[in-house]
Parts: C-alpha cells; sequence; structure tokens
C-alpha cells in the first residue's frame, strides 16, 4: 500500500508539473495586434508626462503640454478628463479646479484646501462651461524650484498656456507637428457622463485619425470600461485595476495562459500595499505582458533610482510628474550606447 501512494503522488505531481509547463509553453492570445505603447528589445522606456510633468510646470496645462514634448522629449501625455457642463472634454486631476487656480481670489492654497474640506465650495467641473472655466490662471499655484509662484500675476493666460486645456485642443497643437504622439487617458466620469464623455472623446479622434491608433483609454467606473469595449472596440483600453490585479496573479501562479484580459497597456506601481507589500518591479511581469503584446507602465515615478531600477527590467514607459529628470536619468544610458 506504501507504495501504491507513492505512486500516486508521484503521478499527481508529474501531472502537475507537465500541466504547468504545458501552459507556459503554449504560447497565448495575443491582447492586441499591433502595440505602438511597446518598446523594441533593447531600446530605452518611453517618457509618459504625467499631468503633463506637474513637477516642471503647471499640471495640465498647455503650457506643461508644450514644455513636456519640444523640450524633455515625452512620448506620451497621460492625464485624466472631464466633461463640462456644456460637453467639452477637460484635463484636470480632480474633478473640482480649486486647488489648481484662482476660482476663489487671492487665497493661499492651504486656505484653498481647507475651504475645499466641505465639499459645497468646490467648484466643480461639470458645473461650468469652458469659457466660464477658462477665465482662470490655472499657474496659480505653481511653484518653482525656489518655491515662486512665478505664474501668480500672468494677464493673458491664453498667451501663455495657463488656461484649462480641452483634448481638441492639445490634439490640434501636436497633430502635425508630432503625428507620433501617444496619448494615455483616463475617463474620470462615471454613469451617463462617462458614457458621453466617451462619445466625445471617439468623434474628437474622428478628426485626427492617426492619433485612434495612438491613444489608450482608462476608468475606474465598471460602466464606462462596458462601454467602450462594446461600443467603440477599436480605441485601445489599459487595464481596470480588477483586470490588472488578476493578471499579476496568474503570472505569479504561472497561470498566465488562462487571464483573459484584452488590454493594451498593463499600468502599475512598482508595488502593491496589500497588508504587506507586493513588489511589481519583475521582469517576469514584463516577460509574460509583453507574450501578449502588452505595454508594461510603471507609475509615478519620480525619484532617479527607481527609474533606473526600471529601465534596466526593460519597461515600455515610466510615468513621471518630473519629464525633466527622467530625460537627465535617459542621457545618461544614451551616452553609453
Amino acid at each position: 500500500m506504501k507504495h501504491k501512494g507513492l505512486k500516486i503522488t508521484a503521478a499527481i505531481l508529474t501531472f502537475i508539473a507537465l500541466f504547468m509547463v504545458t501552459v507556459n509553453v503554449i504560447p497565448p492570445k495575443k491582447s492586441t495586434e499591433n502595440n505602438p505603447f511597446i518598446v523594441a528589445d533593447g531600446d530605452l522606456p518611453m517618457i509618459a508626462a504625467h499631468r503633463g510633468g506637474g513637477d516642471n510646470n503647471p499640471e495640465n496645462t498647455m503650457l506643461a503640454f508644450r514644455e513636456a514634448i519640444n523640450s524633455y522629449g515625452a512620448d506620451i501625455i497621460e492625464s485624466d478628463l472631464y466633461l463640462t457642463k456644456d460637453g467639452y472634454l477637460v484635463y484636470n486631476h480632480d474633478s473640482y479646479i480649486d486647488e489648481t487656480c484662482n476660482v476663489n481670489g487671492d487665497l493661499t492654497l492651504e486656505e484653498v484646501e481647507e475651504l475645499c474640506d466641505n465639499k459645497e465650495n468646490r467648484h466643480y467641473i461639470k458645473d461650468m462651461t469652458l469659457s466660464e472655466l477658462r477665465e482662470y490662471n490655472f499657474g496659480y499655484y505653481f511653484e518653482n524650484e525656489e518655491g515662486e509662484r512665478i505664474y501668480k500675476d500672468v494677464i493673458d493666460l491664453e498667451a501663455t498656456g495657463l488656461q484649462i486645456a480641452t483634448v481638441e485642443q492639445l490634439f490640434d497643437e501636436f497633430y502635425e507637428t508630432n503625428p507620433g504622439l501617444l496619448f494615455i487617458v483616463e475617463i474620470k466620469d462615471e454613469g451617463e457622463r462617462g458614457y458621453e464623455a466617451c462619445r466625445i472623446l471617439a468623434e474628437t479622434l474622428n478628426k485626427y485619425p492617426e492619433y485612434e491608433d495612438q491613444i489608450v483609454i482608462g476608468t475606474f467606473h465598471d460602466e464606462i470600461e462596458v462601454e467602450l469595449r462594446e461600443k467603440y472596440p477599436h480605441l485601445m483600453r489599459g487595464a481596470s485595476t480588477g483586470s490588472a490585479a488578476k493578471f499579476i496573479l496568474t503570472q505569479f501562479v504561472g497561470l498566465n495562459i488562462f487571464d483573459g484580459g484584452d488590454f493594451t497597456c498593463l499600468q502599475i506601481p512598482m508595488s502593491y500595499d496589500l497588508g504587506i507589500e507586493v513588489a511589481l518591479d519583475k521582469a517576469t511581469i514584463i516577460k509574460r505582458a509583453h507574450r501578449r503584446n502588452i505595454a508594461v507602465q510603471y507609475w509615478t515615478i519620480n525619484d532617479p533610482d527607481e527609474m533606473r531600477l526600471l529601465i534596466e527590467l526593460g519597461v515600455d514607459c515610466i510615468m513621471t510628474d518630473n519629464p525633466a529628470l527622467l530625460r537627465e536619468v535617459l542621457s545618461e544610458y544614451e551616452a553609453k550606447n
């Protein structure tokens, strides 16, 4: 009986071993046939200017977008989208504008933050028209390295690029000069407003057909993800939080063939905090994502040593608030070649 039990155990272990080898040898189905967000083997990662590079310039303004692309060589513009009261898609990190412009007059940022603790005091994008939003200086609270608010008193906001920026304005600015520019956007509105945002974004992209294949869209809202998948299947999507977690879990246990995610880009931090810290800066994640033709993009990286670590791993993209710093770090590697 003892020998019989050993044979059964050996058979089970052999089956498991063969099963694991098989599922990791069978080529998984590609998530995207052509993925412009993946860099070639041996190439340095792309620079994604998070909010246009909020450490270098006033975030989500045309000034920031222009500097990120023209001065720091950003390959990707990354930001969040909100729908205005009159149906324009604008770039902003929060659903309200108080902490990035002078909508409350000449208050300090600390006073504004205290004011906004009461949500009823906030000026929400959904309640304002584009013309109303453009009255305000979105560089008002930006400070340079010396702590100076250098754009506080700017008069000509349009010429300086300090008004709130729209999707169409950004596309139009660079469509002719930077036809290869890539975009990462997140639709922040939910429900009916989120559906409308999807429709407007898709219609805007129809005017800029080259950019249709160079934008990846994300959302935290399940119904918006379904809307994008069902009504706009030609547009690339980033992994939702749940899809990213499932992908990573199946990679860790070696069962990646069972992950059916149909996203184009895996956008993750360097670690998850699940009570214990789970490191995600792993070459295996990148390798297995690439087998599915999925790009791996890490956020939000503002430390030069972390940038170097990710470069060495062979990531496709580093999202940063400081594209000027990332350009310096990448230049170190370019100088070696």
